[in-house]
């Protein structure tokens, strides 16, 4: 067991004097089609070797007491008493509101957690955390649901406890992922393929922009109204429709008029992307990665130009990569947008002279300093060790 893992078991022992459980959670990337889930779309995320860590265990009562390593806070709340308030909380309540909601024995725990999952960096801590305490739950009490209902847990939290109307990409990857593969989602079945990302010259780099995201309080919820909005005024010339996903481009071109020019952009972006992402998991298994790459920066700019998601910062990022073509296959920003990290399929050999001179020029421009990670893609959501 790594020694980081380790630490959250020792300070669990010393804040409840006892042993508890210990579960994983990762965070994840999105290789391809960004704002795709809600649209029922397709989706290709991994889960990545960067995670938030759970010490638990049950107490016998009907209040948990949380303490949040990274925060350096803590917080009690009865199972009968789960109100939405301001703080990370609310994740861990709509979690168990879930359980509660389907009559399911929960009962209060002692839990520690923490991680090394930037909040704000795309890589979507919230889903982790979500997905890391309804898993725990559901081994501790022995509830018997599918990673797929957990899945739906963890969406429904961010829905109705934190006040984010997300797809279920972030948490169906944060669960279901597998050690160097992509996930190919299907956001309708809900029903998932694996595709290898195992490459001995080519790696995954995300750059920071230290631009901090928070969906909750972004313009996010007004992306997935406009795309609402596009399919009601579609359906009206093609009834069949469900969702952008029915919809190809010439149909869409064909009743440009009907819609408004902001509402005509963003369902051009999701109409698009959803094809890119089906050529690019085509690629993926072709090993094509210079026509995956060339779609990674075609997906970022529609992100930009189109989707109005992006920053001044991610911009500059995935430009520069582009004046790297020996070195970087494709770029994009990774996540829901307005900051966060760009996400860099790399050759291995350059990512240290690509970062200096990266760093250089981002520094020179915006006086901040970015931060790079090389991510490998990892399990899901698992348990660790029984009690220590």
């Amino acid at each position: 067991m790594p020694n980081t893992d380790q630490r959250y078991s020792q300070l669990f022992q010393e804040r409840f004097k006892r042993s508890p459980f210990l579960f994983v959670a990762p965070g994840r990337i999105n290789l391809i089609g960004e704002h795709i889930d809600y649209n029922d779309g397709f989706v290709m995320p991994a889960a990545v070797d960067r995670h938030m860590t759970f010490a638990m265990a049950p107490n016998n009562n009907d209040r948990s007491n949380i303490y949040a390593q990274d925060f350096q806070e803590g917080v009690t709340f009865s199972l009968q008493d789960l109100n939405p308030g301001e703080t990370w909380v609310n994740y861990l309540m709509g979690v168990m509101e879930g359980f509660s909601q389907r009559g399911l024995p929960v009962k209060g725990v002692d839990c520690v957690f923490g991680g090394n999952i930037l909040a704000g960096s795309g890589l979507s801590s919230s889903a982790a955390l979500c997905c890391g305490f309804a898993f725990a739950l559901n081994e501790i009490f022995k509830c018997g649901l599918t990673r797929l209902d957990l899945a739906k847990i963890a969406q429904f939290s961010e829905h109705e406890f934190a006040g984010v109307n997300c797809g279920i990409m972030d948490q169906y990857a944060s669960l279901f992922g597998k050690e160097g593969y992509a996930l190919i989602l299907d956001c309708r079945a809900l029903t998932h393929g694996y595709l290898p990302f195992k490459f001995d010259d080519v790696e995954i780099l995300l750059i920071d922009t230290k631009v901090k995201h928070s969906l909750g309080s972004s313009a996010y919820n007004d992306r997935r109204a406009s795309c609402e909005e596009g399919v009601r005024i579609l359906k009206e010339y093609y009834p069949d429709i469900q969702a952008l996903r029915d919809v190809d481009i010439k149909s869409l071109e064909a009743v440009k008029s009907a819609l408004s020019e902001d509402t005509f952009m963003k369902c051009r972006f999701v109409v698009n992307e959803i094809e890119r992402t089906k050529q690019a998991a085509k690629f993926l298994k072709e090993h094509d990665l210079k026509n995956f790459g060339r779609l990674m920066f075609e997906s970022h700019w529609g992100l930009s130009e189109e989707y109005s998601v992006s920053c001044a910062e991610s911009d500059f990022l995935v430009a520069t990569a582009q004046e790297f073509p020996n070195d970087v296959l494709g770029a994009r920003q990774v996540g829901g947008g307005f900051g966060g990290c760009t996400i860099n399929l790399i050759r291995t050999d350059t990512v240290q002279s690509f970062s200096e001179k990266v760093r250089k020029k981002y520094v020179a421009t915006f006086e901040k300093e970015p931060d790079f990670y090389s991510i490998k893609l990892s399990q899901g959501v698992h348990q660790i060790t029984d009690v220590a």
